[in-house]
């Protein structure tokens, strides 16, 4: 069945509404950060570089390490950005763009997330660097589509009765695990991991008290205790949930690697994030995941 004009909104040149790109720019590896910024001190590293695009707070740029294709892109902050972002990746990976039909064969897309976070857990230091297990959302994003099949339900359900024992949730959670393949790829890189919470805000949503008060001041000191089998909350930000949960839906690989910027147990913050920030891309860039098998 054809998509219609309003569901399937391209340019006139064919690029996709809002990330501007056409099929040919985009590879099967690729880099989400969310500031435009950091595109290029990702892309900086390439042998060469076929494109740049920039539409809003999309950037985007392809090329090459080695015989290795890569598309870095950026998508600004948030979980509503990011269902932008996956989608129209999905959309230049999977429609046709001259007849707007879905195509019979899905191609999978690597998708790395490098992005900035902050501790719940003291011995985390600004400056090291967590994969996500398990992305659990405190946001919306993914209760508006047909995901309940594929979420954790086992660890909501343990968030839930832990969190009635102790405080009350303000949204109805929801989460999913990261690709597997993906996720040990760097293990030895950066071996600490954990749980990563998701937020639809950076002040009230991660406790953060300026003015507003909050409506439960306890929440943040109760998930810090929180456990599910081996694994504990070890950080939050606003991108990881939508990136694993769409990721899960369109059948593609998703890891989100983050450095620490704040530690919010000990009230510290890292001086020189540029610094950091570099090196984990550089880190990243020497220990690509070995291209998908088909």
């Amino acid at each position: 069945m054809s998509l219609s004009p309003s569901e399937l909104i391209l340019h006139p040149d064919g690029s996709v509404f809002h990330l501007a790109l056409t099929p040919d720019q985009v590879a099967d590896l690729v880099f989400l950060v969310g500031d435009p910024g950091r595109v290029e001190k990702v892309s900086q590293h390439f042998d060469s570089i076929e494109c740049r695009v920039e539409k809003r707070e999309f950037h985007t740029h392809t090329g090459r390490i080695g015989n290795r294709r890569i598309t870095v892109i950026s998508t600004g902050i948030g979980t509503d950005n990011i269902d932008i972002v996956l989608h129209e990746l999905d959309i230049l990976k999977n429609v046709d763009l001259q007849t707007r039909e879905v195509r019979p064969t899905i191609r999978q897309i690597d998708l790395i997330r490098l992005g900035t976070s902050g501790a719940l857990q003291d011995d985390l230091t600004p400056g090291s660097v967590v994969r996500t297990r398990i992305a659990l959302g405190l946001d919306p994003l993914l209760h508006f589509y047909d995901a309940k099949t594929l979420m954790d339900q086992d660890l909501l359900e343990s968030l839930h009765v832990f969190a009635d024992a102790h405080f009350k949730l303000p949204v109805n959670p929801y989460a999913f695990g990261g690709d597997d393949r993906l996720f040990e790829a760097f293990g030895s890189v950066f071996p600490q991991s954990g749980i990563t919470i998701t937020l639809p805000g950076f002040y009230g949503p991660q406790g953060r008290v300026i003015r507003l008060p909050l409506h439960d001041d306890t929440m943040w000191h109760h998930l810090a205790r929180f456990r599910y089998h081996d694994l504990r909350i070890t950080n939050l930000e606003m991108e990881s949930s939508g990136i694993y949960g769409l990721s899960r839906l369109f059948g593609h690989s998703a890891l989100s690697i983050n450095l620490i910027l704040a530690n919010r147990a000990r009230k510290t913050f890292l001086p020189d994030p540029a610094k950091a920030m570099q090196s984990m891309i550089e880190e990243v860039l020497s220990n690509l995941p070995a291209p998908r098998t088909t």
